[in-house]
């Protein structure tokens, strides 16, 4: 493994419609002194900058079928088609790839979906983008089936999208190169995967880690003497032993004996 020092920055990349925001929180929650910088990348450009070394890591849609890239998945995507609000589909919740029997459906070159045999008419060209597909969708020129997250992504007022069911489905897994998994890398990897700051992997967390420790070596002392039974139970039953004792002398050690013997001392002097 390469050492934590060879980089002083952290670069993640990540394709259209993956939002890191939340992993990026934490990050610098967790490593507050280490500048974590996000790189937009296509789906193509972001393989380059990997093996070039110019980000660390990279959000990525599965496949990945380099060799030297090392992967973790993450979750999948709801496919859904985007049409204009006008169209027939708008009015349920969810159809199925044969209810595009007589629509065109457009594939764009940049396609995240691993089609067999895309349902619906093919267009006569497709489209460079998703998002020039989607521009097309908005002229009436057909449909265009995506993961959700891109339909959110180029979403448009004049258009909606609708779940789509038995199609293929779009990964998300996080790549890095696999002779470059740095411990920054590694400490990534560690908040990916929902590791706490006591079980994450990397140089950062141990110090956090070492301190809750010490923290909680210091506060359980304390509370292990009392669920002992020690310095302060036995000083509770040496004065109630002491109280006792006093009061009678004879030994009769029950509180029952002891009520008893002053109930008696104090019949005669009422009476007399």
């Amino acid at each position: 493994m390469t050492g934590s020092d060879a980089s002083p920055s952290f670069r993640l990349a990540y394709v259209p419609g993956v939002t890191p925001s939340k992993w990026v929180r934490i990050w610098h929650e967790r490593l507050p002194d280490v500048p974590l910088s996000l790189v937009p990348a296509s789906p193509d450009e972001i393989y380059e900058l990997l093996r070039a070394g110019d980000v660390d890591a990279g959000f990525v849609r599965l496949p990945v079928d380099q060799d030297d890239l090392s992967a973790i998945p993450l979750y999948t995507e709801t496919t859904v088609v985007v049409v204009p609000k006008d169209h027939i589909v708008a009015a349920v919740e969810q159809i199925s790839p044969g209810d595009l029997d007589d629509d065109i459906v457009l594939h764009p070159l940049d396609d995240a979906l691993d089609w067999e045999k895309l349902p619906g008419r093919p267009a006569l060209e497709r489209p460079a983008t998703t998002a020039d597909a989607v521009e097309l969708v908005a002229a009436g020129i057909g449909v265009v089936l995506v993961p959700q997250s891109l339909a959110r992504l180029h979403h448009r007022k004049d258009l909606t999208y609708r779940t789509v069911t038995d199609t293929p489905e779009s990964r998300v897994a996080l790549a890095w190169p696999e002779d470059r998994t740095t411990d920054l890398v590694e400490d990534f990897i560690g908040i990916v995967r929902g590791r706490t700051v006591n079980s994450t992997r990397g140089r950062a967390p141990a110090p956090a880690a070492d301190q809750q420790k010490s923290k909680n070596g210091a506060k359980s002392t304390p509370r292990k003497g009392d669920a002992g039974g020690g310095a302060r139970r036995k000083p509770a039953a040496g004065k109630a032993g002491g109280r006792t004792a006093g009061k009678n002398p004879r030994g009769g050690g029950g509180a029952k004996g002891g009520p008893k013997g002053g109930a008696k001392r104090g019949k005669p002097r009422r009476n007399g």
